[in-house]
């Protein structure tokens, strides 16, 4: 695996917030209250109360219909490149790739193609942290202050309050989004986290919700503190060995050494894709989002998180990485599909929580310029998905939503703007099939 060789204080890449906030930027906006259309695979879902596990007929009647969605998105080239799976049961129930890894070039995605993950990074973050934990390294209530002395609040009390858990579960007391402007703009993340003492909390520590970056980042400095050894290399011995995740690692110049990788695209004209040189400045943040992973990788991460791997994340840790923390009340307004869909939310320990249909929802999303993510998953059914593509919009993760009513028996809804009439003239995209339906 590759790594690029990081500073004591940890460098990575972003996850911008994860409120997906509007349709794709390559299809029409869904309506602000979709109409729900008829559907032929329509069941109660209340069906499911009686089992834990979903019938297969329905399972396989939702990766039929997702498939034929996204040979809709590959006609309409609404992604540079995309790669997504579906996991059931601890199997590879679906798998595909559309589209590009370089639209100049036409070298197509694989499920071997490596992208950015964005804020999905920080579930590894996590987990990394609470197997250091259960070894007796430090603990969920250890003060940072008490580790690293250049850390501070403008509070005092503050921080000297501030916990591993108050940071990894975004309650720092810090406006959202902390100095990503200024990462943006290259200032080095060892200046900014220098600088935490000069910006007003919106709350106590542990009392609100503030999702972060460079705050978050704070975890690898204190394991390089507990352990002498660097965040990455814990993450490498710790999680993606030993989960075969191959391809994995951190930074940009592991990135663009890969044997595929994504390229970032923008939009060019009306008609298709340009790609440009992926961005540095969220690579300085690597415990919140300095992840690269292909879908073979990202499905045997989705895998142990789902409980199939208990060798690598045991269940008990697994069980409080997922567990409700911080409300998170502005989730459940952030798109037409959570309106609908959501009851509750929560921020975890680098996951979002929901209450989707009346079922919990383990969730998280990421963004960085030119690459999107999006994995979700119910533990309940031991059923989730992992989309990635490598151009802006939404449309990986508002077809999410239309698999997993599927699956649930809930009303058919396009979420996604793939059974509407197409809004824009694109090229179609090369797609490549490989599916497993168990």
């Amino acid at each position: 695996m590759q790594f690029l060789k990081l500073p004591l204080l940890i460098a990575g890449a972003l996850g911008v917030t994860t409120a997906l906030i509007g349709a794709s930027a390559v299809h029409a906006a869904s309506p602000a209250q979709p109409t729900p259309v008829a559907h032929p695979a329509q069941h109660d879902a209340t069906d499911l109360d009686a089992s834990s596990s979903i019938p297969p007929e329905r399972i396989k009647a939702a990766l039929d219909d997702y498939s034929h969605w996204l040979d809709v998105v590959a006609q309409r080239n609404e992604v540079a490149g995309l790669a997504t799976a579906v996991v059931v049961d601890n199997k590879v129930a679906y798998e595909r790739e559309i589209g590009y890894a370089d639209a100049d070039t036409q070298e197509p995605v694989t499920a071997d193609t490596v992208f950015r993950l964005a804020s999905l990074s920080k579930a590894f973050a996590t987990a990394v942290a609470g197997l250091l934990i259960d070894d007796g390294r430090f603990s969920w209530d250890t003060k940072l202050a008490d580790v690293l002395p250049f850390f501070q609040l403008k509070n005092a009390e503050a921080s000297s309050e501030a916990t591993v858990r108050d940071i990894l579960g975004q309650r720092l007391g810090l406006p959202h989004n902390t100095y990503d402007t200024l990462l943006e703009d290259n200032v080095p993340y060892e200046e900014l986290v220098r600088k935490l003492d000069e910006v007003n909390l919106t709350c106590n520590v542990g009392e609100c919700y503030g999702y972060q970056n460079v705050a978050f980042s704070l975890i690898g400095d204190l394991i390089y503190a507990e352990t002498g050894d660097f965040f990455y290399h814990e993450v490498d011995k710790r999680l993606f060995f030993p989960l075969g995740m191959t391809s994995a690692s951190y930074g940009r110049e592991a990135l663009e050494s890969s044997k595929s990788w994504a390229r970032p695209h923008r939009p060019k004209g009306a008609h298709g894709w340009e790609s440009f040189d992926p961005k540095e400045a969220y690579y300085r943040v690597a415990p919140a989002a300095g992840v690269n992973a292909s879908l073979h990788d990202m499905e045997q991460w989705l895998i142990a998180q789902m409980g199939g791997r208990p060798d690598v994340l045991p269940q008990p840790l697994l069980d409080y990485l997922h567990a409700p923390g911080v409300p998170t009340p502005t989730e459940l307004r952030a798109t037409p599909w959570r309106r609908a869909r959501l009851t509750s939310a929560s921020y975890a320990l680098g996951w979002r929580v929901f209450t989707y249909g009346g079922e919990t929802m383990i969730f998280h999303a990421g963004e960085v310029e030119g690459y999107r993510t999006m994995i979700a998953f119910f533990p309940k059914y031991h059923v989730g998905m992992v989309s990635m593509w490598n151009s802006p919009g939404a449309i990986g993760t508002d077809l999410m939503p239309m698999v997993f009513d599927s699956m649930l028996g809930l009303p058919h809804v396009d979420w996604a703007g793939v059974e509407s009439d197409p809004p824009a003239n694109r090229a179609p995209a090369k797609t490549h099939h490989k599916h497993h339906q168990n």
